[in-house]
């Protein structure tokens, strides 16, 4: 255990507060049994008993602040290597799992997980073991005056803890209810504040706000349920602690009657009463808090429980790219299995050379770029770089070797020199700067307020798409892996931030094997070889100048349909 000696610290010091708390009663007792007596020769011996008195609070008042002083060190710290677990557990979680969540959920999960560790160890040290250790020294000491109270009182505490234990296990599937409709709400605020461009465009705000009310009104029923349930569980709470009261002061009448009890034996019975229902009323309420926070944290917890998708193979190896040839070897794959995306698909790709990928949406086009970075596992087959199977290899050996420039690309909110360093963290100012020249991103960079230092916002939206993918291209410049993916690159830019580019591509190009996805043909008409991607298949592949005349091709076909925007 990481922080075994600070835990064993807060027990120790939890241990001598509650016996601070309990020498108190039994200190007031001596002290009221010796003024019975009226004896002002004993007036020394008061003086005693309140020293005592004294250096019991004084026990108790700072073992407990000593424990808050630890506390105070061990729950921040252990938050922070919650926060670090989860965020590194999460990241190293598939493509597929970002696709399939919402970010707003994810980030709400983490925080759930957070403040219900905080939660769950405040109940467990300020009111489980806390009061089961007052509430065993006044048992104890109960028994000691007349065995016949001690056991009353551990009785009715015990079954106090069912009836409050029971309770809580039922209300605990209201409370995981309540958890995941918290995360849902985040969800849908997330998903549409987002979208909030789209709501406008589609005058869409009342249909929205009748979806988020819908969510928000379950939320209500639920909490309001659970919180009625509280209601009903504290007036039995309180009926079981009238009980206790008129038994226990019931049979101290009697055993005083028959001379077994003193004055000081009401005052000691009383203390403790008033200290035990004070610490199992809290330890009620705090039972049910301690569940609700286990229901906050449940999520997370499923995810962190759940293995990666994609791991890296025991002993992978790091991969080492001297030639760039790339191969897929009877490939089989599907997102989903009843619909296949590729069977025995074969694809060799030669160091060096200028591939370019076309076809339909749905060919596979973005899908062999997917398999090539590893996002997604094959289910049968190969994948190889210069020899080596990408699924035997690391992780990030195989995604250091490849630069990817998407068609839509996302952007840290941070500044533009780190978001441009982001593929290359060692490069220096001047080789950003020249990179972002090259990539023609110089020109709107110098001219922004900030120049460099300038922060592009959430995702980057305070560019333009152009702008974006510029920044994309010079990060990918910077960055010079041997083998560099480019999906419609070019696809934002206007026609002379294109012509600029074009010039660009091809000094990033050079001497790289290169994948490009376009779907306008003016792109890839000085590729080495083209691929027609459809269904899976490879229908068609060659240089521009043959596919062109390929008649009643799908490339001339589709090479008819935009010449004339461009030839």
């Amino acid at each position: 255990m990481k922080y075994k000696w600070h835990v064993l610290g807060i027990v120790v010091l939890l241990f001598f507060h509650s016996i601070g708390e309990t020498l108190g009663p039994v200190l007031y007792k001596n002290f009221i049994n010796t003024l019975a007596t009226y004896d002002r020769t004993l007036y020394p011996r008061l003086i005693e008993i309140l020293i005592f008195i004294l250096l019991a609070r004084s026990l108790r008042t700072y073992a407990f602040r000593a424990k808050d002083y630890l506390t105070n060190f061990l729950e921040p710290r252990v938050m922070a290597d919650l926060n670090n677990t989860c965020f590194e557990y999460m990241h190293k979680n598939a493509y597929a799992f970002f696709s399939n969540n919402f970010v707003g959920s994810l980030v709400n999960k983490v925080k759930k997980m957070e403040r219900g560790f905080e939660m769950v160890t405040d109940r467990i040290v300020d009111d489980f073991l806390r009061s089961s250790l007052a509430i065993g020294f006044a048992v104890i000491m109960l028994s000691l005056s007349h065995i016949t109270l001690g056991l009353a009182m551990l009785l009715w505490c015990a079954a106090y803890m069912a009836v409050i234990y029971r309770f809580s296990i039922y209300k605990l599937k209201f409370d995981l209810k309540k958890a995941a409709l918290d995360t849902k709400i985040v969800a849908q605020l997330a998903d549409t504040i987002t979208n909030n461009v789209n709501i406008k465009l589609f005058s869409s705000q009342s249909r929205e706000n009748h979806a988020f009310n819908k969510i928000t009104h379950e939320h209500f029923a639920i909490r309001r349920f659970s919180w009625n349930l509280m209601t009903y569980l504290e007036a039995v709470q309180a009926t079981l602690m009238l009980l206790m009261e008129g038994l226990m002061m019931g049979l101290a009448l009697k055993y005083w009657k028959a001379g077994n009890l003193t004055v000081g034996d009401f005052t000691l019975i009383q203390l403790y009463l008033v200290n035990i229902f004070d610490k199992l009323w809290s330890m009620g309420k705090q039972v049910r808090a301690f569940y609700e926070a286990l229901a906050d944290a449940n999520e997370m917890t499923e995810i962190l429980l759940t293995p990666h998708e994609i791991l890296d193979a025991p002993n992978a190896q790091l991969l080492k790219v001297d030639k760039g040839q790339i191969e897929f070897k009877n490939v089989n794959f599907a997102y989903h299995s009843e619909k296949p995306v590729f069977q025995n698909f074969n694809l060799s790709i030669k160091p060096k050379e200028r591939l370019a990928l076309i076809g339909p949406s749905g060919g596979g086009k973005s899908t062999i770029v997917k398999l090539l970075l590893r996002f997604h596992d094959i289910n049968r087959g190969q994948i190889l770089i210069d020899g080596q199977n990408i699924a035997q290899v690391t992780q990030d050996s195989l995604r250091d070797n490849l630069a990817l420039v998407p068609q839509d690309p996302i952007l840290f909110h941070r500044s533009l020199m780190e978001n441009i360093r982001y593929s290359k963290p060692t490069a220096s100012d001047a080789e950003v700067i020249n990179a972002a020249k090259a990539a023609h991103a110089h020109e709107f960079i110098s001219q922004s307020q900030y120049g460099y230092q300038t922060f592009v916002g959430e995702r980057g939206i305070k560019l333009s798409g152009g702008e974006r993918q510029r920044v994309a291209i010079a990060r990918a410049i910077l960055k010079d892996a041997p083998i560099l993916i480019l999906d419609e690159a070019t696809s934002s830019l206007d026609s002379e931030s294109e012509h600029y580019i074009q010039d660009a591509l091809k000094t990033l190009m050079r001497n790289k094997t290169v994948i490009v996805i376009a779907h306008r043909l003016s792109t890839i008409m000085q590729m080495d070889r083209i691929i027609v991607l459809e269904n899976g298949q490879i229908v068609e592949e060659g240089p521009h100048e043959e596919l062109v005349k390929m008649k009643e091709g799908t490339y001339q076909r589709l090479w008819q349909i935009q010449a004339g925007g461009f030839a």
